[in-house]
């Protein structure tokens, strides 16, 4: 029985990680990710992948798999199940991170909490999660033991010795599938052109602990929400130095209070405080923790930036440490923020300043030695841009592996007995918008008429003409946004060009289709000849 993983999201680009793997007519989805908006995607607030052929066969989904509770590969589940509501299984943590979107929905899910290294039958699916390091707790690979032999999705991974929670990423494990034989391995790409081994989440423990001891006055640490580890090591640093520790941001608020329900993140009741009480202590006594480390414009280091925080004012004294580097794409979001602090009189500590940021993905000799320990005899490159997925599928080329495909997303790869297949663009996996409430009703026309618009700005001609014979009983008005700071002269010649268009324009003078058209066309070969600029021309054309 032939086994296929059809990629959803995640081969190319940062984001949108999804993979559905189907045995005999039945389909399991691995992780449901989603994609922050980029620069140009105007409006949007988030990007999924695209479902609609699994919702086309949405009986013949059995479950999910969620490799860890990050957003690009847990973000868009509550809307996936929003559509095809099936059973999710994942650890403690990560489940439990997923169900905050789950339940704003209102969706009824059932999440399946499974323990580490257990072989769970579900269907024609039988899999078991493998313990690996990464930049968020309890972290997984996913075994799948199919027809075909065995299928491993690596999740998001690092080689790390000397883990915060002593869970290494179990090389042992791994090690014993590769001496059974591994059909197919599908390993994370992030860093697959960093040279070296990425540096263990406990080395900054210490440069953290300094900075935070050092600090004349009030600390604010920003990192990920969902880097528990580094939160335990700022606090850490916090309790070390007698400081008071207080959580602030949503996202921060709701994740460390999961953390430390479950027992992965430990603070000391006595050394946290609400932020308001915070305030009221001297400077050098207080550590603020924080979200915005990726300069997100509502994020709280984003409004202490600006001066528009409810609770904190920076001064001279203050320390920020962010401790995080930008997502690709977030650079000058950062960037910006960055200046702005130093510009209110902060001194700013960052990963690209100082040792206080590790990555969560393995580099190049890290991704070496998986290969080496699992030794599979196919390999397609996942999680990154394609410029690292080439460059990962260069070392498993290096390390004999018979068959590496790099895939793009929509792409699918099929095993069976020694054959080993490719099917390009087997299924749609562009971008699906989420703007505002609406998922999938902004498509790229509209973005392209969002660019325009903020490019050209707009220009709205408003004219009434006699029902009966076509006279101009109103207008032209022209109301022009984002074109010129004074527009007055350019719009009255453009409003006697649609005047003497209208008057010539003898046949069809009630087809407001026709003359709609004669509106536009004369206001924009005005506005052009005058301002070499092409805003979008809105004619509203009335019966009077």
């Amino acid at each position: 029985m032939s086994v296929s993983i059809t990629f959803l999201g995640g081969l190319g680009e940062i984001g949108r990680n999804c993979a559905a793997v189907e045995i005999g007519g039945r389909i399991a989805l691995i992780d449901c990710g989603l994609m922050f908006p980029e620069e140009d995607m105007l409006g949007v607030d988030l990007v999924f992948p695209d479902w609609s052929w699994l919702a086309k066969r949405s009986s013949d989904v059995d479950c999910v798999i969620i490799t860890h509770g990050h957003e690009d590969h847990v973000g868009a589940l509550a809307y996936f199940l929003r559509e095809i509501n099936v059973p999710v299984y994942g650890t403690r943590l990560t489940l439990e991170m997923a169900s905050g979107r789950i339940d704003e929905l209102g969706v009824d899910a059932e999440l399946r909490t499974i323990d580490s290294k257990k072989w769970v039958d579900h269907g024609p699916f039988r899999f078991q999660m493998i313990p690996v390091t990464h930049s968020v707790p309890e972290a997984s690979a996913v075994v799948l033991d199919t027809p075909e032999g065995i299928v491993i999705h690596s999740g998001d991974f690092k080689l790390d010795p000397t883990p915060i929670d002593g869970r290494p990423t179990d090389l042992p494990a791994f090690a014993s599938l590769g001496n059974r034989g591994v059909r197919l391995l599908l390993s994370d790409s992030t860093n697959a052109e960093k040279p070296g081994f990425e540096p263990s989440e406990s080395s900054v423990g210490q440069p953290i602990a300094d900075v935070v001891r050092d600090a004349p006055g009030r600390v604010i640490a920003a990192c990920f929400s969902s880097h528990v580890h580094r939160v335990q090591q700022i606090a850490n640093a916090g309790v070390a130095a007698g400081r008071k520790i207080a959580f602030f941001g949503r996202s921060m608020h709701k994740n460390t209070t999961i953390a430390a329900e479950l027992g992965v993140l430990n603070v000391p009741e006595r050394s946290v405080m609400d932020i308001k009480d915070l305030g009221n202590l001297p400077p050098d006594k207080q550590l603020l923790i924080t979200t915005g480390s990726q300069g997100e414009p509502f994020a709280a280091l984003s409004l202490m930036s600006q001066g528009r925080h409810k609770f904190v004012e920076l001064g001279k004294d203050d320390t920020v440490l962010i401790s995080a580097k930008p997502i690709p794409g977030n650079e000058t979001a950062v960037s910006k923020v960055i200046s702005n602090l130093i510009r209110r009189g902060a001194t700013v500590i960052h990963g690209r300043s100082a040792h206080v940021h590790v990555s969560g993905h393995a580099a190049r000799d890290e991704l070496l030695t998986y290969l080496n320990v699992i030794r599979p005899k196919a390999f397609v490159p996942i999680h990154g841009e394609y410029r690292h997925l080439d460059a990962h599928a260069k070392l498993a080329r290096t390390m004999g592996v018979k068959t590496v495909e790099v895939l793009e997303d929509g792409d699918r790869i099929t095993i069976a007995g020694k054959k080993t297949t490719v099917d390009r663009r087997a299924v749609p996996a562009g971008y699906v918008y989420l703007d505002g409430s609406g998922v999938g009703d902004v498509k790229n026309a509209v973005l392209r008429d969002r660019s325009h618009l903020a490019d050209d700005g707009v220009v709205v001609v408003t004219v009434g003409v006699d029902h009966d014979n076509g006279e101009i009983l109103y207008g032209p008005a022209l109301d022009s946004h984002g074109v010129m700071d004074d527009p007055t002269a350019v719009l009255e010649k453009a409003a006697n060009a649609v005047r003497q268009a209208i008057e010539k324009h003898e046949s069809g003078r009630t087809d407001m289709g026709d003359l709609q058209k004669t509106v536009r066309q004369a206001a924009g070969k005005v506005i052009r000849a005058e301002t070499s600029r092409r805003p979008v021309i809105v004619p509203v054309v009335m019966e009077l």
